[in-house]
This record gives C-alpha cells, sequence and structure tokens, in this order.
C-alpha cells in the first residue's frame, strides 16, 4: 500500500526521511518537512466531468489517492458577495472549518501507516478535524489545546471521541507539549504545521477556485495567516497550475494577520526573510483571531517567500475591525467565526480588482465577538 509513496525533504538542509519512519520534523534543525512529490498525471478541466464531488476529484495532484477516511470535504460553494469580492464558503466543511482539507490528508496517512496514537495540537479547528477524522479511520487521538481555546471547539473534539488535553499557556506552549508527545516511539504527530501532506490537503482549495471560475483563477486570494497552512496551500496549487500551463499568471497572494499578533506583517515590511529576531519571546497579545494568533511560525520563510513571488503582501486588521465584518458579514448572510471574517475585514471593500476570500470557520464554533 505504501509502495511509490513521496518522501519527506528538509527545505533548509536536504535531510531525507522516509513517509513511514514517523520522524515528524527533521532530525538536525528540527525545522519542518516539505514533500518530495511528482503529480502522477495531467490534470484538465474536461477531465473532471463525472468525478467524485468532492476534494479527492484532483487526484493527480495528490500524494494519496482512494481514501477510506474521506467524510466528502471539498468543493464548498464560490459566492460574490460584491461586484469584485467572492466567498468560498469553507465552513460548510464536515466539521465546520477549512482544516479539513488537510485533516482528511493526515488520517488517511495515519491509517496506512498503523501507528500506536496520534496526536495533534490546535487552537481548536485543526484540533476538531483531526479528531473527527482520526474517528472516521478507528485512530486513537489526543489533541493539546491551549486554555481559553472556545468550549464549542473543545466539546467538538470531545464528541469525536478524542482525548483533550488542555495546557496551562498560550498556542506556543501547546504546540511545546504536543511535540514532547510526538516524540514517544510509535506516535504519529498529525502536525498541520509540521506535516506537508496537510498543504497538499489545503491546496484543493485553489484546484477548486480554478474549477469554479472555469480555468482561470482571481486577481487576488486573500487568506488569514497564522501558521500559514492556507497560503503555502495556495502557493502550491498556483505553481503546480501555472507550471502545467493551465493558468497564464499567477494571482497575488494576500496574507492577513491581527494586529495584535502580525509577526509576519512585521519582518514583511522591513524586507527581512525570516522572523524579526526581536520578535515576540513571551505569549502572544489577545486576539479575537485565536485560529491566527502564531507569534513564531516554524513556516515563516516558506510563507514571507510565497507572498513576495506573488506579487502579494500583507494586510493587518484590528479588533475593531474583526467585530465590524463579523456583524457585517451576518446582515449578508455568512455566519462565520471571528479567525474566518480576517480577510473580509480586510479586503472587502476592494473595488479595482477581483478577489476571494475564505469563509473558513463556521460562527457557531466561537459565537459573536464580545
Amino acid at each position: 500500500m505504501l509502495t511509490g509513496m513521496p518522501s519527506y525533504i528538509c527545505p533548509q538542509d536536504g535531510t531525507r526521511a522516509d513517509i513511514t519512519a514517523l520522524t515528524w520534523c527533521c532530525p538536525a534543525c528540527r525545522g519542518p518537512w516539505d514533500l518530495e512529490f511528482e503529480a502522477a498525471g495531467a490534470l484538465s478541466l474536461n477531465s473532471l466531468a463525472g468525478r467524485v464531488n468532492s476534494l479527492w476529484r484532483y487526484e493527480e495532484v495528490l500524494p494519496l489517492s482512494s481514501p477510506t477516511t474521506t467524510l466528502g470535504e471539498g468543493r464548498t460553494p464560490l459566492v460574490p458577495v460584491t461586484g469584485t469580492v467572492s466567498a468560498k464558503l469553507d465552513f460548510l466543511m464536515p466539521t465546520l472549518s477549512f482544516k479539513d482539507r488537510g485533516a482528511v490528508m493526515l488520517a488517511e496517512l495515519a491509517r496506512r501507516l498503523s501507528p500506536e496514537r496520534v496526536v495533534a495540537d490546535s487552537s481548536g479547528n485543526a484540533g476538531t478535524a483531526v479528531a473527527a477524522y482520526c474517528a472516521r479511520a478507528s485512530l486513537p487521538c489526543t489533541v493539546y489545546v491551549p486554555e481559553g481555546t472556545s468550549p464549542k471547539k473543545t466539546e467538538q473534539i470531545r464528541a469525536h471521541g478524542a482525548h483533550l488535553e488542555i495546557v496551562p499557556g498560550d498556542r506556543e506552549a501547546t504546540a511545546a507539549a504536543a511535540r514532547a508527545a510526538a516524540d514517544a516511539p510509535g506516535t504519529f504527530y498529525a502536525s498541520h504545521v509540521f506535516n506537508p501532506y496537510f498543504l497538499h490537503g489545503t491546496k484543493t482549495y485553489v484546484y477548486e477556485l480554478w474549477e469554479d471560475l472555469g480555468g482561470r483563477l482571481p486577481d487576488a486570494i486573500a487568506v488569514p495567516v497564522g501558521n500559514g497552512t492556507l497560503l503555502l496551500g495556495a502557493a502550491l496549487a498556483t505553481a503546480e497550475l501555472h507550471a502545467r500551463g493551465l493558468i497564464d499568471r499567477r494571482p497575488a497572494l494576500i496574507a492577513v494577520q491581527a494586529e495584535n499578533v502580525s509577526p509576519l506583517a512585521a519582518a514583511f515590511r522591513t524586507g527581512a526573510e525570516d522572523l524579526l529576531p526581536d520578535g515576540p519571546a513571551g505569549p502572544a497579545a489577545a486576539t479575537l483571531a485565536e485560529g491566527i494568533a502564531i507569534p513564531r511560525p516554524p513556516r515563516a520563510r516558506a510563507i514571507l517567500a510565497a507572498v513576495r513571488e506573488s506579487g502579494g503582501t500583507f494586510l493587518t486588521v484590528t479588533e475593531d475591525q474583526i467585530r465590524a465584518a463579523q456583524l457585517d458579514l451576518a446582515a449578508r448572510g455568512f455566519y462565520v467565526e471571528t479567525t474566518g471574517v480576517a480577510c473580509w475585514a480586510a479586503v472587502g471593500g476592494w473595488t479595482d480588482r477581483s478577489v476571494v476570500v475564505p469563509l473558513c470557520g463556521a460562527g457557531l464554533k466561537t459565537g459573536l465577538a464580545g
């Protein structure tokens, strides 16, 4: 079953590892893996007719095929909101967030590797997605979340049968606790940050845009950025589509961060290739956009490079803008969680070019901002 699988490769030093080794990071630098992967064949709009109505319809460009863990994820609606801004409704996924795109990849990979246990860490949405797909795959799962995580999200994790570990402190403390557990033998770390299979799941977001727009993409794609998993998936997809001649230009990637926690935006503005050395060392400042409150994202260099290569930029939004955007979207019929409204807050008023924003988590997960 595992014959012909891709291999992990470290983008920093070229270290390689076999997928079956359960090595969750580069042993030399402790950084996240990339995936050494070649698409199985050509893809065209005509070839998609009659295929399964989920993200697995793009099987040629995915590192896994023939899944048994699927819940029918993907193929979410693309809805015009203004004359130039459209929204992709990823809050309509099985666990109510876009994280299902990557979580199904991790759970399917784990099912094939048959580890003794699966661990994950999250501010909520990735944890609920991993818990759900591990339940689907009959895998024992432990999810680490920071104290203060939305009760609705922790309730969902428990409902899927996962063991919940609530970690005192912020998102960084939670990640450290999960990574310590991931070092135990027989453990598969279902990390949406360190495992590149997750990025190959999130890239289907852009393949769906390409299909729904008749073989083209908008001028810009806006994404909320904490650990950057949706942005890096979008960068993968636009590069693949462009390399295969399926689009004639790559759209600008617009990365959106909460002003209160914006280490990548700060680095971008100075022209830095990585996080600034004098960035925050302690707990992150409070923000309503809990899903992107990441002070030290491990893939910072790749995120910054992807935005620059696309001709895009970073934008930040205030807490008041987040509150206003959530209410504005609700008045238009979309009830979206506070992290998921960040892009609308940043680019909802654009009129000079076409842009797509992801509504990437349901409002029921966090409620209305106070």
